[in-house]
């Protein structure tokens, strides 16, 4: 399964680091404020757990995929909310749990499928695109859980992954913006602990440069492009795609 082992094992080096994370939070720790306008950190794990749990049973066939219990809300507010109702019923060592549990089974599953099998989430992935997901809302809500307690956000190699998965996203944020594609072909040099990434094609006409954290956060919706300091565009496909920068559903 070429690619689909170092994927599982990204994802499995963010839950590690998630996990030492929260082992560490008092009871009332739990209960602080995250970035996320009303969310706090119970509801931000509770989160993950729920949409860890929904991913197995999209793989496996389980009762609740992606693409039917979304339809059981008027929108996807109200479904992401959802989860988030049933952590608050949960202690926050119970919510831990959860989460536990859910982030084993969802290495699981993904561990024995193959790199270019099918996943039904959304309009469709790749199981190694389905890892690379995973960690990057994990990274992402860590995130959260980190600017609750004062840290920093986190950068590590697998900024790489999400940056790739990032860029792959431009014509969905772009459909979901509701903005017309511009002509051209679009990659990126983005910089790294004194490396630099090239993503995408290598005769691509726009140009994205910057800072491999800055980009991933601006695809994560955690900072506006007005917020970014290093981010540049070359082309009117890269200024759109700076624009509408969106990495998730």
């Amino acid at each position: 399964m070429a690619g689909m082992d170092e994927a599982v094992a990204e994802l499995a080096a963010e839950h590690g680091d998630l996990d030492a994370l929260l082992a560490g939070l008092a009871d009332d720790q739990w209960f602080l404020p995250t970035p996320a306008e009303g969310w706090d950190i119970r509801d931000q794990v509770s989160h993950l757990a729920d949409t860890n749990d929904i991913c197995v049973d999209t793989i496996t066939g389980g009762p609740r995929p992606l693409n039917e219990e979304a339809l059981k809300f008027p929108n996807p507010e109200a479904f992401t909310q959802s989860g988030v109702d049933k952590g608050r019923a949960m202690t926050p060592a119970a919510v831990l749990d959860w989460w536990r549990t859910s982030a084993a089974r969802n290495r699981d599953v993904l561990s024995q499928k193959d790199a270019r099998d099918r996943v039904p989430w959304g309009l469709g992935m790749s199981a190694k695109m389905m890892a690379t997901a995973r960690m990057m809302e994990t990274w992402a809500h860590a995130g959260d859980v980190r600017g609750a307690l004062g840290m920093e956000p986190s950068a590590s190699p697998r900024l790489q992954s999400i940056a790739f998965l990032t860029l792959r996203a431009v014509p969905y944020a772009l459909s979901y913006a509701k903005v017309e594609q511009p002509a051209g072909t679009l990659r990126a040099e983005l910089t790294y602990d004194g490396e630099t990434w090239p993503i995408g094609p290598d005769d691509g006409d726009n140009l994205i440069t910057g800072d491999a954290l800055e980009f991933c956060r601006l695809g994560i919706r955690r900072v506006s492009r007005a917020q970014t300091n290093t981010l540049k565009a070359q082309g009117a496909l890269a200024e759109a795609a700076l624009d509408n920068l969106r990495a998730f559903l």
